[in-house]
């Protein structure tokens, strides 16, 4: 089951800036991005790290849910027995476009990942896994944050 919005020691592996993760996930941004015309995003450490505690925290805690009061934008994505690749999990993210339309500035359903994904003001991101169990969460960091009402993405 693949969810997008724990148990015992998590296994995990941070998407430092020199990793070939990191570099898929930034690669796999900006394809996306490229599509509307968006610039690429740089990639943070700092928001890979944030990303990372939240990962864990939610892998630990059985949870899936972003995290309050968060100054970043945040895309989530969950698989249960099984694996994810980055490009499954920006492919999935980036699936909900034929849910946003443009002209109308408006969702048919869930859209908020992908309207983060191509953001027109976001300039950073990081990113992080936490396996446990035969269960995975992913989270991104954005900075600056998208999605704010009444704002177009791009």
């Amino acid at each position: 089951m693949i969810l997008l919005a724990g148990t015992g020691g998590a296994q995990w592996r941070r998407f430092g800036g020199g990793s070939s993760l990191s570099r898929d996930m930034l690669a796999l941004h900006g394809a996306v991005r490229a599509r509307v015309g968006m610039p690429p995003l740089a990639w943070s450490d700092r928001l890979a790290a944030r990303s990372q505690d939240w990962a864990d925290t939610l892998l630990a805690r059985k949870q899936f849910f972003h995290r309050p009061n968060s100054t970043y934008g945040e895309n989530l994505f969950e698989i249960k027995g099984g694996t994810a690749s980055p490009a499954q999990v920006v492919d999935a993210w980036a699936a909900e476009s034929r849910n946003y339309d443009y002209r109308s500035n408006q969702c048919r359903g869930v859209c908020g990942h992908y309207t983060q994904l191509v953001w027109r003001d976001t300039k950073e991101v990081g990113c992080a896994v936490a396996r446990s169990g035969g269960r995975e969460v992913w989270v991104c960091n954005y900075d600056p944050p998208g999605n704010w009402v009444g704002k177009r993405p791009y």
